[in-house]
């Protein structure tokens, strides 16, 4: 894209005030914000107009889950066909990596975090420690999609390479970028991060298939013969990556999607829970339960909506490219975004001055026609990494690998 191509995109979308400041800066300069309105997706603008008509729910029924007693009876036939999937290549894996450490007092990537105790243990170190665990039962590498972002992409990429990638075979692990959308101001204008930089943000949990399209890494998962993704965030430490009797269980089922699941703490706990919605498999979130949904009771007085989500799903591709075609619901999020203002000056708001879009994996889910809820044990399974102190924190999880015979 040159400058006048650049003019013109930003004339399209009615944000010409991006090039304010273009003849000011230096060719470094006006070369990166070419490449960033090149790269950053203005569609997204035009839902500003719609946002009271956007995140409308529907009709929320319950969605059965596959239960651990249920598990349990099949496990030798669901481990032995994932297990032949795995061997086979079927599977990969997407970490999705692209939030940095702020909340916990850091300033490098999330994943760089050291939630160790007498020695280094880093967040990115126990997610390739635990698909380790399945890579030494199959015998095989399984490869792994690390999605980054603008912010952490470089740090990110540079830690595995001085870590040498903590043991696992670099041919296997494969980098890419999440796409951005822009920050807006609640008039729909592109808030400017610099006088070079327009303010964008990673475009939500959901952005990640469209992102390994955009990266030209579709064709390297059709060569590979990978039939299915296992997609899981950075922040749970003791999750199962690529297990396989969660594939088994997925493809005897013959679903498009499966989502592992734990029964919820309490019937408030801040974790979104499966459901349908309009017939179709959702999820729902803990703000948008109403009371008569939290206290729906089943036929043998167990609550209905009682699984919540812990970001580890297993998606098949050929449905992923289907829903790729179509256009993924955006959903606008009021947010403090830093920019300068009309003079230049810096500013940091403390209170939410903008809007942010995001994809998110919900909406991915609702797309499909089938998914299959699987519970995991909690106290295995889930010890997310959210704050520094208290509820989901490094603590928690400190104690929850503990508990697990991991050595801090």
């Amino acid at each position: 894209m040159n400058n006048q191509e650049a003019r013109k995109k930003l004339e399209q979308y009615g944000q010409e005030h991006v090039f304010q400041y273009y003849d000011e800066l230096s060719d470094r300069e006006r070369n990166e914000l070419i490449e960033q309105i090149e790269r950053v997706d203005m569609e997204v603008l035009s839902l500003c107009e719609q946002k009271d008509k956007l995140q409308k729910k529907g009709k929320i029924t319950p969605l059965a889950a596959m239960q651990l007693d249920e598990i349990e009876k099949n496990r030798q036939y669901y481990f032995n066909m994932g297990c032949s999937a795995l061997k086979n290549g079927k599977i990969g894996a997407v970490l999705l990596a692209g939030g940095m450490g702020t909340r916990l007092g850091s300033d490098d990537p999330k994943g760089m975090y050291n939630i160790g105790i007498t020695r280094e243990v880093y967040i990115f170190e126990r997610i390739i420690q635990n698909l380790f665990d399945v890579v030494e039962q199959i015998g095989t590498y399984i490869h792994l999609f690390i999605m980054t972002s603008d912010k952490n992409h470089e740090q990110t990429t540079r830690f595995f390479e001085e870590k040498n990638y903590f043991g696992y075979n670099r041919e296997y692990i494969t980098f890419f970028k999440q796409d951005m959308a822009p920050a807006v101001d609640y008039q729909g204008k592109i808030l400017m991060e610099s006088k070079s930089k327009m303010s964008t943000s990673p475009n939500g949990n959901g952005g990640w298939f469209t992102s390994i399209i955009r990266n030209g890494l579709l064709n390297k998962i059709h060569k590979k013969g990978i039939e299915f993704l296992n997609v899981f965030a950075v922040d749970n430490v003791l999750q199962r990556i690529a297990d396989p009797i969660f594939i088994g269980a997925v493809l005897e089922k013959n679903c498009a999607v499966g989502a592992k699941v734990v029964r919820k703490a309490a019937p408030d706990e801040k974790v979104g829970v499966m459901c349908l919605e309009d017939g179709k498999p959702s999820i729902v979130e803990y703000y948008e339960l109403t009371e008569e949904l939290r206290d729906a009771r089943d036929e043998d007085g167990n609550p209905v909506y009682n699984f919540g989500v812990i970001l580890n799903y297993l998606f098949r591709v050929k449905d992923l490219e289907e829903i790729a075609s179509k256009k993924m619901p955006f959903h606008i999020v009021k947010k403090a975004v830093p920019y300068i203002n009309e003079k230049g000056a810096f500013i940091k708001p403390e209170a939410p001055n903008g809007y942010k879009f995001e994809a998110l994996v919900l909406d991915m889910i609702h797309m499909m026609d089938s998914c299959l809820p699987f519970e995991v044990v909690r106290n295995r399974e889930f010890a997310p990494i959210k704050n520094k102190t208290g509820v989901d924190s490094v603590e928690s999880a400190r104690a929850l690998l503990k508990e697990n015979g991991v050595d801090l």
